[in-house]
């Protein structure tokens, strides 16, 4: 019997050694075996009957992986497949999708056009497509798996939504032309998936915020999950800034004894260089030891790690963008600071242009005071 019904932890996989299987929740075990070997099972009914898929052995499998892993087998079960016999199809010859896109991605890499490009390509497919049907064969991917997949993040991410549209209907024509699919292709835009999603009107993109009232709960969160990436967004929050301005932030813009940021005009979207007031909790989750405040690798994140870092932690109806807007309604709700220190904490000068000319202060102090108290908020959970 599961001993348990708590989340674990990656310490808690650790540490157990007692024999007997334990509950993660939503069908994800660990199973220990009387020897101490250690493996992940996902559980599951099918006409009456419980199973237990493997999802592999632990080390190997980390904790995260195999909760994407069980992600995936809960979703084969939504189809009507049984996880185990689909595994055995796969095994028999038959494709799975992700075995094909793997196909795809190995014979096209070489001719993008970065390194860059080639981990991003692959890595979207990973977080937005893979979990829905990767394991499904590659001959039975219909409209409805497309279907399911896609319309839960259309309408609010849609440039997202179509490139990796873009990327199954290519990989499903590969498939065809192999031989490993027949008939349509379900993923095709034009006379088809047009009419079922409906297309973007063009105006200003508004990107999805995360109500103040939980970055506090958020920010802890985030410290549960220690990496760069962890650090970087909680960093991001704290100073109120945009992504490319963080990623590619360096220890030579910081001024520690004044604990003050100044980036660069070519960084800032309005054109300017910029002050930001740093609080000690914001430069405590800075790397050392790197020209970057934040790198992987001795270079700077990636273009999509902080999103990613929020789908892969279940708070993908936001981005890291929309903090900014999680910030400007803390202010405006829970201080009393003036309505142009709030702004100019997001690099917004407001006020008629006749108005700016006049003006010569940034208000630098009142924005460190701001800062502080946007702090202390965001760690009081």
């Amino acid at each position: 019997m599961p001993r348990g019904s708590e989340r674990l932890s990656a310490r808690r996989v650790e540490t157990i050694k007692r024999p007997g299987r334990y509950a993660d929740g939503k069908g994800l075990y660990l199973k220990v075996a009387p020897t101490g070997s250690k493996s992940w099972q996902f559980r599951f009914t099918i006409a009456g009957r419980t199973r237990y898929a493997g999802l592999g052995p632990y080390p190997a499998i980390s904790l995260a992986e195999a909760r994407e892993k069980a992600a995936a087998q809960r979703i084969l079960r939504l189809q009507g497949q049984d996880p185990i016999e689909a595994r055995r199809a796969v095994a028999a010859g038959a494709q799975s999708f992700e075995a094909c896109a793997r196909a795809y991605y190995d014979a096209h890499k070489a001719k993008w056009r970065s390194d860059r490009y080639r981990e991003h390509w692959w890595r979207e497919l990973e977080l937005h497509v893979l979990p829905h049907f990767g394991q499904v064969s590659v001959d039975a991917i219909s409209l409805e798996h497309i279907l399911k997949a896609f319309r839960p993040f259309w309408e609010q991410h849609p440039n997202t939504a179509q490139r990796n549209r873009g990327r199954v209907e290519a990989i499903l024509g590969w498939a065809t032309i192999h031989g490993y699919r027949s008939g349509d292709n379900p993923a095709r835009w034009r006379g088809y998936l047009e009419h079922a999603f409906a297309s973007r009107a063009k105006g200003k993109t508004h990107y999805p915020a995360m109500p103040y009232r939980d970055i506090p709960a958020f920010i802890a969160e985030l410290q549960k999950h220690e990496s760069v990436w962890t650090r970087a967004l909680q960093f991001l929050i704290l100073t109120c800034s945009r992504t490319k301005e963080v990623r590619f932030a360096e220890w030579s813009e910081i001024d520690i004894r004044q604990l003050i940021w100044t980036i660069p005009a070519e960084r800032m979207k309005p054109g300017r260089e910029h002050r930001v007031p740093i609080t000690r909790q914001a430069l405590y989750l800075c790397t050392l030891g790197s020209r970057w405040l934040f790198s992987a690798g001795g270079q700077p994140i990636a273009t999509t790690a902080l999103r990613d870092t929020m789908l892969r932690m279940g708070y993908g109806q936001y981005t890291p963008h929309g903090f900014r807007s999680s910030f400007r309604d803390w202010a405006a709700e829970q201080t009393e600071f003036p309505r142009e220190v709030a702004e100019l904490a997001l690099s917004h000068w407001i006020g008629a242009p006749h108005e700016l000319a006049y003006r010569r202060t940034d208000f630098f102090e009142r924005r460190r005071r701001l800062a502080e108290e946007w702090a202390a908020y965001c760690f009081s959970s």
